[in-house]
């Protein structure tokens, strides 16, 4: 009798009953007194009062209007896959984040990922920076039809190859035209899907393009992730480099504990078409520089303010790629690409 009232109580998230659910555990009987478990899928279930209310009712209304109803919430703890095991063909791991937005971090996560493509390594490159996604337009991807790839029971997104690097964002999965309006928990949900739900099969480095910054979002994907590193980018600026600090902070954090594998300066200089010989720093000189060698953490590279590498991003056409016509440029990310090889190497060996 009591689960056939309690079939008539739906979860009001799945519209289905809790009993079809395997929700209602542990039923115990003494006369008219009746309690049971109601086991959620989280603790902090947003409609646990109401479904505990419609329970209740149910059994008033079906069974014994006089019953003693006691429904105890609880939930049933998942044990979560450990990250290595969620992601067994990915080697490498590299986060390129930055404390502050506006320091070029995602121009330097995509030509990092096309340096190291041209390495003939397997590239992976996801866009993880859902509020203000760039991969778009820094490749040029109009098209955003992703297909499904089954793989045993589950469905996959697949990633989309150019520059021989796979791709993923959430741009290619909403309209690049609106604004992306989720609170913390949505946002960090999402990017948590985009992370767990694409496959990237055999991937020598996964490079992760981060939000700006060192919130929710940034320890969801630390906590999904194999990570085997971070980059910090940074401008000269004494500002941004004090943010550079606090994301060195954040992996460093007992609780996080994710290795820096070095500093980027972006923006180190400026170097005008017309005076291709001279430097200026407008931002300072060498900021990232000093603050590695007092932090003790290596300075990966040194990135020049020149229009080309703007353009390229506008175009679509990495600067990275130019490998046929060496620049500048094009010679500072693939110096990047060695050197994050190298740190890689060096963790691995410790």
């Amino acid at each position: 009798m009591i689960e056939m009232a309690l079939s008539h109580v739906d979860d009001p998230d799945l519209g289905q009953s809790l009993i079809q659910l395997g929700m209602i555990e542990n039923i115990a009987i003494d006369g008219t007194t009746v309690s049971f478990d109601l086991v959620l899928t989280t603790p902090a279930c947003p409609m646990k009062s109401k479904m505990k209310e419609d329970c209740i009712n149910a059994i008033h209304e079906y069974v014994d209007r006089n019953a003693d109803v006691t429904v105890n919430l609880t939930s049933r703890k998942v044990e979560q896959p450990k990250p290595e095991e969620m992601f067994p063909n990915i080697k490498n791991t590299i986060l390129v984040a930055s404390g502050k937005g506006g320091v070029g971090k995602s121009t330097v996560a995509v030509n990092l990922a096309v340096a190291l493509a041209k390495t003939g390594a397997k590239v992976g490159l996801i866009d993880a920076d859902i509020y203000g996604p760039s991969i778009p337009i820094m490749f040029n991807i109009t098209e955003n039809d992703i297909y499904g790839e089954k793989h045993g029971d589950k469905t996959y997104m697949t990633p989309i190859m150019k520059y021989n690097v796979k791709l993923m964002s959430v741009g290619f999965l909403v309209d690049p035209d609106k604004a992306m309006v989720w609170r913390g928990p949505m946002a960090s949900g999402a990017v948590k899907q985009l992370l767990t739900e694409t496959w990237w099969d055999e991937i020598d480095y996964l490079v992760v393009d981060m939000p700006p910054g060192t919130g929710d979002i940034q320890l969801t994907i630390a906590q999904t992730l194999p990570v085997t590193g971070a980059i910090i980018v940074s401008t000269p600026q004494k500002v941004a480099l004090a943010d550079g600090v606090r994301g060195v902070e954040m992996f460093q954090n007992p609780n996080i504990n994710i290795p820096v594998l070095g500093f980027v300066e972006n923006m180190a200089w400026f170097t005008p078409a017309e005076l291709p010989n001279n430097k200026y720093y407008i931002f300072g000189k060498e900021g990232c520089s000093k603050l590695s060698q007092e932090m003790g953490i290596p300075l990966l590279g040194q990135i020049p303010l020149v229009q080309s590498i703007a353009e390229s991003g506008d175009s679509g056409k990495p600067v990275a790629l130019w490998s046929d016509n060496p620049t500048s440029e094009s010679d500072a990310f693939d110096l990047l690409a060695e050197n994050t090889i190298k740190e890689i190497c060096k963790l691995k060996k410790a």
